[in-house]
C-alpha cells in the first residue's frame, strides 16, 4: 500500500506526504479533509460493526491531524439481497457513533449492485474539520529527544475481527477498540499545543506507523518492548497464531510524538480520559540510524522493526 501510494497515486494527483488528512485553506480558515473506504469482513464483530467503524475511523483521521471534526458524508455500495435488518443495525450504529463523537452526517450516496458483485456492503466516509490556530501535525516537526506516547493497548481490533472471522474464542475475550478519539485529542491539547506528530495505527499496526514517521522525519524511533501496553487476550491470541501485536490493526488508539518535557504530563492527562487509561511513554526519538525503528527487547537485545510486508490480516477495516 505504501508503494502504491508513493509511486502511483501520489505522483498522479500531486499529493505529497502520508498524513491521515489533507490540510487546505479556505479564505482565512484552515480545514482538514479526509476520506476512507471500509470493506471489513465480517460486517459485525466483537465490539462493533462496519458502520460505527466507518464513522470512528474518519473522525480519528481528522482528530490526529489536529483538527476538530465537524461533518461527515457517507456513501454505500450495497449488494442486491442484503438484509434490511442488518442495514438498519449498521446505519443506526453510525448515527449513534456520530452523535457520541459530536459530528453530523450531512450528505451521502447509495448504489445497489447485482448479487455477487460486492460482499454485502461497502461504506465510504469523508470528513471535514477545522484546524484551530497554527496547529501543524507532520513528521517534519519531529525532533531528536521527542517522546513517543501511545494512548492504549495495541492489537485489539485486528484480533477481534480475526477471531470472529474464524470462529475462535479467547479467554479473556478480545473486543475491537473502535471509538472516536477527538475527545482524547482535545484533552491532550489542553496540556500542550506543541504536539509534533499524531497518527492512528490502523492497517499495518504500530510498527508500520512508526516506520513511516521515521522515514519521513529521517530520524530514528526507539521503543521499549516492556513499555508497550498489550492486553493479555491479544498476547495469547498472537502467540497461538504466530502473529506479532506490533503489526496488528488498531481502530481506537493513537500514537503521539511530543516534546521531551511534555511526555510525562501528556500521559498523566491522557489517563484521566476514558480512552487513554492505559496511555504510556513507549520510547523516544534519536538521530541514528536515519529512518529506522528499533525495539529494545525484554531480554536486553535490539530488534530492527520494518513496515508490514503484504497484509497480515486482509479486509480488517
Amino acid at each position: 500500500m505504501h508503494d502504491l501510494i508513493s509511486q502511483h497515486f501520489g505522483p498522479a494527483f500531486g499529493i505529497q506526504g502520508a498524513g491521515d488528512s489533507a490540510v487546505v485553506s479556505v479564505s482565512s480558515r484552515r480545514l482538514a479533509y479526509t476520506t476512507d473506504s471500509y470493506v471489513v469482513t465480517p460486517l459485525f464483530f466483537p465490539g462493533g460493526n462496519i458502520g460505527e467503524l466507518a464513522v470512528n475511523g474518519t473522525v480519528n483521521d481528522l482528530a490526529v491531524s489536529g483538527a476538530e471534526p465537524l461533518y461527515l458524508t457517507a456513501g454505500f455500495v450495497i449488494e442486491e439481497g442484503f438484509l434490511f435488518s442488518d442495514l438498519k443495525k449498521i446505519i443506526t450504529s453510525m448515527s449513534l457513533a456520530a452523535e457520541k463523537a459530536g459530528v453530523k452526517i450531512v450528505a451521502g450516496d447509495t448504489k445497489v449492485v447485482n448479487k455477487g458483485k460486492a460482499d454485502g456492503i461497502f461504506i465510504n466516509t469523508s470528513g471535514i474539520g477545522v484546524l484551530p490556530g497554527e496547529r501543524t501535525i507532520s513528521a517534519s516537526q519531529i525532533k531528536q529527544g521527542d517522546k513517543v506516547v501511545i494512548s492504549g493497548d495495541i492489537g485489539c481490533h485486528g484480533v477481534a475481527v480475526m477471531s470472529e472471522r474464524n470462529g475462535l474464542t479467547f479467554a479473556p475475550p478480545v473486543v475491537s477498540d473502535t471509538r472516536a478519539l477527538n475527545g482524547l485529542v482535545k484533552h491532550m491539547y489542553a496540556v500542550s499545543d506543541d504536539i509534533h506528530f499524531m497518527r492512528d495505527p490502523t492497517r499495518g499496526g504500530l510498527a508500520t506507523t512508526l516506520k513511516e514517521a521515521a522515514l519521513e522525519s529521517r530520524l530514528c524511533v526507539r521503543i521499549r518492548e516492556q513499555a508497550l501496553p498489550v492486553a493479555q487476550g491479544v498476547k495469547g491470541a498472537c502467540s497461538l497464531l504466530g502473529l506479532d501485536p506490533l503489526f496488528v490493526a488498531n481502530e481506537g488508539i493513537l500514537i503521539a510524538i511530543v516534546k521531551s518535557d511534555d511526555g510525562d504530563a501528556m500521559v498523566s492527562a491522557m489517563r484521566q480520559h476514558e480512552h487513554g487509561k492505559n496511555a504510556a511513554v513507549i520510547g523516544e526519538v534519536v538521530d541514528t540510524p536515519s529512518g529506522g525503528v528499533l525495539l529494545e527487547t525484554a531480554i536486553g537485545g535490539t530488534r530492527i522493526i520494518d513496515m508490514l510486508q503484504g497484509e497480515q490480516l486482509p479486509r480488517i477495516c
